[in-house]
């Protein structure tokens, strides 16, 4: 039995399946990840700034120009589509296997592929609002009010939501399967909330190395969309439902 055999027959027998996503994960959509091989944070330099510097609470209202900037070049989701793994995820989810998706992206992704149950820890560039008055829209804008436009993500030097993350935990607190996907566990505090899983099987798949390598059931250092294609195609094969 291969690995994404091993997962198939995993997920077919998990009763409470949870998914933890990382920029990885959205790769195959054409989306640069951050800590990989052809990560952002690699590119030391911008303008001048560090990545991380730019992406801070502090920089957006310093250099907001740079701010917006940045993120036009380095983090736009315009007319990216969801790959076969987040579709994978939908329909494991429709098929009652996944019961959740806890996610560090800010990329909208995994509810273009029809994910219901999302929990998205850094929040999305799918939502921008005023400070001032409070609109929101889908994109940047600017406010008739005069107030500054941010989108709703968490930024280098703020909180998360602890309502998202108070629920994260207790559905990784509830998995009996943990599939981690596309993420180094670097960051932190969301990598830490993996220490909250006690179930069955722990399972990797990260095209490098991770810190919970040893700790997993099954590692597959292999493209997300790849497994998730071979997983479903087996899983269909087996009329696989809830």
């Amino acid at each position: 039995m291969n690995k994404i055999e091993q997962l198939a027959e995993i997920i077919k027998n998990s009763k409470y399946a949870v998914a933890f996503t990382g920029a990885g994960a959205s790769t195959d959509s054409g989306l640069a990840d951050f800590r990989g091989k052809q990560g952002l944070y690699n590119e030391r330099s911008y303008m001048g700034y560090e990545p991380e510097e730019i992406l801070s609470h502090d920089f957006f209202f310093a250099h907001r120009d740079i701010f917006d900037k940045y993120l036009e070049e380095k983090l736009s989701i315009n007319d990216i589509k969801p790959n076969a793994g987040h579709k994978a995820l939908a329909e494991l989810e429709k098929m009652g296997k996944i019961k959740a998706v806890i996610t560090q992206n800010i990329d909208d992704l995994h509810q273009a592929a029809g994910s219901i149950k999302v929990l998205e820890l850094h929040g999305t560039l799918k939502k921008w609002y005023c400070l001032k008055c409070g609109k929101t829209d889908t994109k940047s804008f600017e406010c008739d009010c005069g107030g500054s436009v941010r989108p709703n993500v968490t930024l280098y030097g703020e909180m998360l939501d602890e309502d998202i993350v108070s629920e994260a935990v207790r559905e990784i607190e509830k998995a009996d399967t943990l599939i981690i996907i596309g993420t180094s566990l670097t960051v932190y505090p969301a990598a830490f909330y993996i220490n909250y899983f006690k179930g069955e099987n722990l399972v990797i798949i990260n095209e490098t190395e991770t810190s919970r390598d040893n700790k997993a059931t099954l590692v597959i250092r292999e493209r997300f969309a790849d497994v998730m294609k071979g997983v479903m195609d087996i899983l269909k094969k087996d009329n696989i439902h809830d």
